[in-house]
């Protein structure tokens, strides 16, 4: 695969290194695709933490919201955003619905019309982007870890239960870890995929794991207790039953008087950044 033109939309200074935001023209989007990484000023190429964001998020949302850059830049670890979704598809029903479509890609290739062809999240974060971190930002993607928040959390956990050894480390914050069961999955999934319930569960934390999938490692997840969508749409309990079945080693923290912001995400991103880099630092 040819290396795509890079085009920088802007770059900051930030904690010594590098808060950058890019544009590239995604073959397997058919459009262009937007991205941002927060490089620490180190020599040589560095490992990095993917985090995708959740619905109605694009490549900005966690770099600001996060405050990840400090300790990052400490720990010598590159941070990468990659947006939720195209943008400004033209395609009709793609907007003006929180839950679907742009802003909410869920991070896998649509099969369906008139999404295929665009909604290709997957191919683009696992096929793409590695090769432009490789060779415009010194980022060992070797050293990948990967992370995200509710539909981020679902990509995160499916993305790395799907491509064995591309991520050496894995977490999420209150992730849709069932989405055959919820209504934000059945909605997303009739739609990207079709009506077969097999194709779905290749997309599905739970189901991956039941089907046999294993993470090499533990996986962190943190989830509020008073999270409104816990009950209906994340289900953190299916996960941690699929999970102790198949000897899945999983730290599930059930966090009390948190919900789904980002304030919560601010107040335990330390812990994540340092379970990532036990992983992908020297010791």
């Amino acid at each position: 695969m040819s290396l795509p033109a890079l085009e920088v939309l802007s770059e900051k200074r930030c904690f010594g290194g590098v808060q950058g935001f890019y544009r590239y023209p995604s073959k397997a989007c058919g459009m262009p695709m937007r991205f941002g990484v927060f490089r620490p000023d180190r020599k040589g190429h560095v490992p990095a933490l993917l985090f995708l964001a959740g619905l109605t998020c694009t490549e900005e949302t966690f770099a600001i919201k996060a405050g990840a850059q400090r300790l990052a830049a400490e720990l010598g670890l590159a941070l990468v955003t990659p947006d939720t979704s195209p943008r400004e598809t033209g395609i009709e029903g793609a907007t003006g619905d929180w839950e679907f479509g742009e802003g909410a890609g869920f991070w896998l290739d649509a099969t369906e019309a008139p999404y295929a062809g665009r909604f290709a999240m997957e191919s683009a974060v696992t096929r793409e982007l590695p090769m432009l971190l490789d060779a415009h930002f010194k980022i060992d993607v070797a050293r990948m870890g990967i992370s995200g928040h509710s539909m981020g959390g679902h990509g995160a956990l499916t993305l790395a239960l799907s491509h064995p050894g591309l991520y050496r480390s894995l977490s999420a914050f209150a992730p849709i870890v069932a989405p055959l069961q919820v209504p934000w999955g059945k909605k997303a999934f009739t739609r990207y995929l079709g009506e077969d319930r097999s194709v779905w569960r290749k997309h599905d934390a739970t189901a991956l794991v039941q089907d046999g999938a294993h993470f090499n490692g533990s996986i962190l997840i943190d989830q509020g207790i008073d999270d409104t969508f816990l009950e209906e749409q994340l289900r953190s309990e299916l996960f941690q039953a699929a999970c102790d079945a198949a000897n899945q080693p999983l730290q599930l923290r059930l966090q009390p008087g948190y919900d789904h912001s980002y304030w919560f995400i601010q107040t335990f991103i330390e812990d994540h950044l340092r379970h990532h880099a036990v992983a992908l630092l020297p010791a």
